[in-house]
């Protein structure tokens, strides 16, 4: 492992923000699984987006509908444009390994090509701490690893700066997902230039307890 791979990620996305997403980017899977998220959401519900970034274009999103956002990211340029662009929503700077919140506090949790950045040794409790996170039929929104696969590229979106991940094979974020007491609903691959990732729609039951970490 390299040594600090948090602070790798953390100076990429501080240095390469809007290279990473423009102000108006919306790739078209975002769109889409936002789109299928403000139709299973009652209004006026609370969103956790973990990884949310400048904002764009989920957070936007859902603030614009009516709903409660609070963001979360490593990254102080990137949430500096996000509370620019998505002034409705609520930002915080922190480690979402390290983030916590009241028990059952969330609607919906979105974590979008953001769990691959924590050290994989982290990422089981992550998913069972953000599980308790969640409102009996509350949704969790994830994209996690296909294969697994640790390591960085040195020129990162031909930005001249490193990046760093660290994955698990989606047969293990299947079965941390359902560890943490959450029912998987739908699982996809999606498709990522060269890469693949899986996508898991995952919800709380009601009166299921949830694993504790």
């Amino acid at each position: 492992m390299i040594p600090d791979p948090k602070q790798q990620v953390r100076r990429g996305y501080d240095r390469l923000s809007t290279l990473y997403r423009a102000d108006e980017g919306a790739p078209a899977e975002y769109l889409g699984w936002t789109r299928e998220l403000l139709a299973r959401l009652v209004p006026g519900s609370e969103v956790l987006d973990l990884g949310c970034g400048c904002g764009v274009p989920v957070a936007r999103s859902l603030a614009a509908a009516g709903h409660q956002v609070t963001g979360v990211d490593f990254s102080e340029v990137q949430l500096g444009r996000a509370r620019r662009l998505v002034p409705e929503a609520d930002f915080i700077c922190a480690d979402m390994a390290e983030l916590r919140r009241a028990p059952e506090s969330f609607d919906a949790i979105v974590c979008l090509y953001a769990i691959i950045h924590l050290p994989l040794e982290e990422q089981p409790g992550f998913l069972a701490r953000l599980a308790t996170w969640l409102r009996p039929g509350g949704w969790l929104l994830l994209t996690a690893g296909d294969r697994a696969w640790t390591g960085s590229q040195p020129d990162w979106l031909g930005g001249g700066t490193p990046m760093w991940w660290s994955q698990a094979n989606l047969e293990a974020y299947r079965a941390w997902v359902r560890a943490a007491g959450l029912v998987i609903t739908d699982e996809s691959r999606v498709a990522d230039g060269p890469v693949t990732h899986s996508l898991f729609w995952a919800r709380r039951g009601a009166g299921t307890e949830v694993a504790s970490s």
